[in-house]
């Protein structure tokens, strides 16, 4: 499938660079099939949703992954040997190996030492340092840290920064603020160098509502990475190589799903991670199945859902995976035109944005 049919223009002014205040005040628009666009606010969510329905959310916790230090090599001229380099940490493989992109690529070679957090708070638990073990496309590497497990874990909340999404780091720098607002209230398992988005528009008061109405929560665990949110550089879907990401989906909750859904019950997403790991755990009838492990699952349009019924998540840049995914759940035409719906009524978009409540279409349109 030709990648330019996810393409769209957005003007720069809908770009949120911070989230509503509260976070329930964000705007909400619900797409079904068959019926008009109706423009809402998260709030209202308690009204679209019906007793006995479930809603999944994914419970990871973002870490300060973007990293920052000195490559030195030995034996080259004094200011050669050296360079700065930023790593943006994105799957845990081992205790002490993580799987990063990092920027300059072309400095950075298999065997290089760098030396992370130098002068920063990391001195005080020890040096963050790493061998380049290994060198992949685009980028990406796998890191061999000195340190391992939980003492890796504090050294890299020392020395790390919340790796906010490139539009929004570009236009503005981190404050303290962002590592409130790019967290979900409810995030418990860390590993996630990304926040599952839709998320974040949540609060206790609106949890209690919805609970409230007689609509169970549930919690799964995908840790996002960053290569989730990469642009599409190829030309056809059939040529994009997607990241992999550490999920889980505990016998007990996978028990209550599946309960929910012979009882009539409603399966809704909050967040394509959250999606993208269910499916990943569905059987072909549709229940789902206990998961631990990594995933890499694509969805594009012609994929048959065998799980969600519904998916609340925010607004995906053009040409991403993302975009992709919620063309596949609810139509490629429909999104097309509530994306220029969007546009027009002035929604804000991206990880701090505005978001939107899809049914699903299995015809396509």
């Amino acid at each position: 499938m030709r990648v330019d049919l996810f393409d769209f223009e957005l003007p720069e002014e809908r770009i949120a660079l911070r989230p509503a205040v509260p976070r329930e005040a964000a705007r909400l628009l619900a797409v079904a099939p068959g019926a008009p666009f109706r423009d809402l606010h998260v709030r209202d969510l308690v009204d679209e949703l019906a007793p006995g329905d479930l809603l999944v959310f994914n419970d990871t916790k973002v870490i300060p992954a973007q990293l920052t230090g000195l490559r030195r090599r030995e034996g080259l001229a004094p200011g050669e040997g050296t360079a700065r380099i930023d790593a943006t940490l994105h799957m845990r493989v081992a205790p002490d190996r993580w799987k990063a992109f990092v920027r300059p690529a072309k400095r950075v070679a298999t065997g290089d030492r760098i030396a992370f957090g130098d002068g920063g708070e990391a001195c005080l638990l020890g040096a963050l340092d790493a061998t380049v073990e290994e060198k992949g496309e685009a980028g990406e590497v796998t890191l061999r840290f000195d340190l391992s497990g939980a003492h890796l874990d504090a050294a890299i909340a020392g020395a790390g920064a919340i790796p906010l999404p490139p539009y929004i780091a570009s236009k503005r720098p981190q404050d303290a603020q962002d590592r409130a607002d790019y967290q979900t209230i409810y995030a418990r398992e860390e590993g996630a160098v990304a926040a599952p988005t839709a998320g974040l528009h949540w609060t206790p008061e609106l949890l209690a509502a919805v609970e409230a109405r007689g609509v169970g929560t549930a919690f799964v665990t995908l840790h996002v990475g960053a290569g989730t949110f990469l642009p599409v550089k190829a030309e056809d879907t059939r040529d994009h190589r997607m990241h992999a990401e550490i999920g889980a989906v505990t016998p007990e909750v996978a028990e209550r799903i599946n309960a929910v859904r012979a009882a009539g019950g409603r399966l809704v997403a909050v967040g394509t991670t959250s999606l993208r790991l269910l499916e990943s755990a569905a059987r072909e009838d549709g229940t789902v199945a206990p998961f631990s492990g990594a995933t890499d699952i694509f969805i594009t349009p012609g994929y048959r859902f065998r799980a969600v019924d519904r998916l609340m998540t925010n607004f995906h840049l053009p040409r991403s995976t993302l975009f992709m995914l919620v063309s596949a759940f609810a139509g490629t035409d429909r999104m097309r035109r509530a994306y220029d719906h969007a546009i027009a009524e002035g929604y804000r978009f991206y990880s701090y944005g505005d978001a939107c409540l899809l049914d699903r279409a299995d015809d396509e349109t």
